[in-house]
């Protein structure tokens, strides 16, 4: 009897003690929960009590993608056009940008205006012949949003667009609200400075290749730096992010083009993109956009992995298509924090025909002239980044007037 009371008691102490550390787990999940909330980035167009009340009773413009979303708590997400309509807002008119307004565009295809299928709502194209939208498109708009998530590097052309619906606004007296997005390149900055000889759609001002901005802080270095045509300035507000700053890691959940899949291609993509401006595919054209390079002209003993590039969605007509291509593999690469010209100074060096490896885009997507020429003079990574450390040191002094997150 004394035995079984001892053993009942014994059973009591330990279901009290699996409770007591059952409730202790509990409140100490739910405290990580809540810190991980409270750490948790909140986009600008999360911050909906911030804005709205600036929308009512205004007939909006939109410049946005399939990027342009709200975020829920349960990792679902709503178009920024369908919340604002559910609200009751006026939208005139979506203006898209490179790619079209649901991304599927490849890159550098024109993109034709239209109507949004789902809301029935006009699109306008800001890519093509049209970049800049003009007094009559804006007719009728007495706000404009600009929401596009970008990758943070020069020559992805949303902060092109950006400069254009800016200019456009300025000169006709449209107030332009920012909804801030993180930059997933923020971490460093890096490259050579863009010369005025080189401006283009794919690098309109004299930034680095990777500028270290948030869309929001480069709309705010636009305007201040006084880059608009004849140095006009936008009115404009940017709804910042909550918990954001440079250093903190960001994956995208919607792939902003349809040539950057995921986390690891958009961070290869400011090394990688070089190569659009030579003979070397860059992966379009396959599953690996921007984590692979090939091509049929580089030595098979040096670069042992191979690939063929095929027409397939975002590339219907890659570099090398249909043919076999010699390469490199970068999937497993670690995360980069600076450019990487290894890569390119080796498949230069190894290629068959130096003379036509590079082709007239190169200077465009560099910024300058010189990088060609130092990699065609045998000049070392080290000594060629060595060249940009003035242009790099006056750039971030710069910079800092404009950021946002300290």
């Amino acid at each position: 009897m004394l035995f079984n009371r001892l053993l009942k008691n014994t059973f009591f102490i330990l279901a009290l003690g699996l409770i007591s550390c059952e409730a202790q787990t509990k409140k100490q999940n739910t405290a990580a929960a809540k810190a991980s909330t409270e750490n948790s980035i909140v986009m600008g167009a999360n911050l909906t009590q911030q804005y709205l009340p600036l929308l009512k009773g205004k007939k909006i413009g939109i410049v946005g993608n399939q990027t342009s979303v709200i975020f829920k708590e349960d990792g679902t997400y709503v178009h920024l056009v369908d919340s604002l309509l559910s609200s009751n807002i006026q939208i005139e008119k979506v203006f898209s940008p490179e790619h079209g307004f649901r991304g599927k565009a490849d890159a550098g295809e024109k993109v034709k205006d239209g109507m949004d299928t789902k809301t029935g709502l006009p699109l306008v194209s800001l890519y093509g012949s049209n970049k800049k939208p003009t007094d009559e498109q804006l007719k009728g708009v007495e706000m404009m949003i600009f929401d596009i998530q970008d990758v943070g590097v020069r020559f992805y052309t949303y902060i092109s667009t950006l400069h254009y619906v800016m200019e456009a606004c300025a000169e006709n007296n449209i107030p332009l609200l920012v909804l801030d997005r993180p930059n997933p390149n923020g971490h460093y900055i890096d490259g050579p400075i863009l010369e005025e000889s080189q401006q283009s759609f794919v690098g309109m001002h004299p930034v680095p290749i990777v500028h270290g901005m948030t869309i929001g802080e480069y709309a705010q270095m636009i305007n201040g730096e006084n880059w608009l045509k004849n140095e006009v300035k936008c009115e404009l507000m940017v709804i910042k992010m909550k918990n954001y700053t440079h250093q903190k890691a960001y994956s995208l959940p919607i792939k902003p083009s349809p040539n950057l899949p995921n986390d690891q291609a958009i961070n290869l993509y400011p090394s990688l993109c070089f190569f659009e401006g030579t003979k070397v595919n860059a992966g379009r054209g396959t599953n690996y956009q921007f984590q692979v390079f090939g091509s049929p002209e580089l030595d098979s003993k040096t670069f042992n992995y191979s690939y063929t590039p095929e027409s397939n969605e975002g590339a219907k007509y890659p570099k090398n298509e249909g043919k076999l291509c010699y390469g490199m593999n970068l999937t497993s690469e670690e995360k980069l924090a600076e450019i990487n010209l290894e890569w390119l100074i080796k498949a230069y060096r190894n290629t068959k025909n130096k003379n036509e490896f590079f082709n007239n885009f190169f200077p465009k997507l560099a910024g300058t002239e010189k990088l060609q020429q130092q990699i065609e003079s045998g000049m070392s990574e080290s000594a060629i980044k060595t060249t940009w450390k003035k242009g790099l040191e006056d750039y971030q002094t710069t910079r800092k007037k404009y950021l946002l997150y300290k």
